[in-house]
Parts: structure tokens; sequence; C-alpha cells
């Protein structure tokens, strides 16, 4: 297991750094994407990770849309429908100008990789930013099936 604290520069200093996740659900909603996202945000906390949630999906993580997630934000949300992010459709993403955007806003709050709640359009988009050095995880979070293997 890689350490979760690690050693390097913060802030322009040199020091400790906490490793970030972000979270960002996208496209329609679907049922369970707000259990999802508390799972993700309490589990990636008890490991020692920041997590940042990021508002209307890939628009969101264009324009630096984020949100730091801690074990209260998501404390009463499974009952809520809808996702407490919110999704958004997000053309500029599909740009290569939108996807350096996007890398450059996790690369400035230090996001080494970004889970992914939606469809499969959704999970292209992550597989972009994986090519251009961003991890990615998908959780598929669709109603209409539209998976492929």
């Amino acid at each position: 297991m890689e350490p979760l604290l690690v050693f390097g520069i913060n802030n322009g200093g040199i020091g400790i750094m906490e490793r970030t996740i972000g979270v960002l659900t996208s496209g329609g909603d679907a049922p369970g994407m707000n259990a999802a996202i508390r799972a993700v945000v309490r589990s990636a906390i008890k490991k020692g990770f920041r997590v940042l949630g990021v508002r209307r999906g890939y628009n969101g993580l264009i324009n630096g849309d984020l949100i730091e997630m801690d074990m209260r934000s998501v404390s009463d949300i499974l009952q809520r429908g809808g996702t407490v992010l919110y999704t958004a459709r997000c053309d500029e993403f599909r740009y290569e100008e939108g996807l350096q955007k996007a890398k450059k806003t996790c690369e400035e709050n230090g996001i080494e990789g970004i889970v992914v709640m939606g469809g499969a359009g959704y999970f292209r988009g992550s597989a972009d930013l994986c090519v251009r050095g961003v991890k990615g995880v998908g959780h598929p979070g669709t109603f209409v099936n539209d998976m492929e293997c």
C-alpha cells in the first residue's frame, strides 16, 4: 500500500502533503449516487485522504467548482434524491482546451485522482483525463444501462 502522506513541496515550503482525490457525478441523476458519494468520502477519509467534491460534473472540474468533503458533509444524504454534487452536461470537456483546464484544476488543488460516477460518456471523459496524467476510477451510475464492456 502506498503511503497516504508524502514528502514534497507544499505551498512553497517543503513538508508533508496530504493525498487528495476528487469525486464527481455527471450525466443524468441515477438512484444510489448519494450513497456512492457517501461511501467514497467516508472510505477515503478513513484511509487518510483529503476529498474534494466536484460540483456540476466536468463543468465544475473545468471551472474549479470544488468543495471540501468530510464526514459531516455526507452524514445526512442517503435519503435525498439526485446527487448532492449536482450534475451538468459539459460540451467544453470534449475538446483539448477543456481537458487541459480540468487537468490544471487538478494540479492546482493537488488532486491525484478522480472518482467518476456516471454513464458511459463520463467514463470516456475519465479515460481522456487519465491519458493526460490524472488517475481515474469509474463507478457506474446510470439508469439507461449504457455501460459497455
